[in-house]
């Protein structure tokens, strides 16, 4: 949908603060009334946009752990795959991380592209592992702290596939 397509480069031009019904209504040669009839207000925007991105990196998460092999683990490959995600485009994981959204994390209400991607990381772990969603939740959150930290430079983004490295091999043993 062309709002969310609007609303999705501006913020990576220029952040999600510069993102306002007005700017899209003018960037996309709408009228503010016309915008408001297909959204409730950036609030509903941001959303829209959050599920989009769920449905990105469930199928980016799914070809990685598709694509591996002996060289690289499935769980690494996932790993690896989310932070690229995450880097190549920071005001979509804002938008999916960072803020605020009534969308529902580990609820009845989880739309379904991000029960997706959060099945992604649970079929990456080996089949013997035991409480496999919570390995999954652990995992995401430290894989979401690297993306954090690294985009704050609290840590060097450049070790990142180490840190990938060592984390799937605490976790699955591998």
């Amino acid at each position: 949908m062309v709002i969310i397509t609007a609303a999705r480069e501006l913020a990576e031009a220029e952040g999600w603060d510069a993102v306002t019904t007005r700017r899209l209504a003018e960037r996309i040669e709408y009228s503010q009334p016309v915008l408001y009839s297909h959204f409730d207000g950036k609030d509903a925007i941001m959303r829209a946009v959050a599920i989009q991105g769920f449905e990105e990196l469930g199928d980016c998460l799914r070809q990685a752990r598709l694509g591996a092999d002996n060289s690289e683990p499935e769980l690494r490959a996932v790993g690896r795959a989310y932070l690229e995600f995450a880097t190549q485009r920071p005001a979509l994981y804002q938008a999916m991380f960072v803020m605020p959204t009534d969308v529902k994390f580990a609820s009845e209400e989880t739309p379904a592209p991000l029960r997706a991607s959060f099945e992604e990381f649970v079929s990456a772990l080996p089949p013997d592992t035991e409480q496999p969603a919570l390995t999954a939740e652990v995992t995401w959150s430290a894989l979401h702290g690297m993306v954090v930290l690294a985009a704050t430079k609290r840590i060097p983004p450049e070790g990142q596939a180490e840190r990938v490295k060592v984390l799937a091999a605490r976790i699955t043993g591998r």
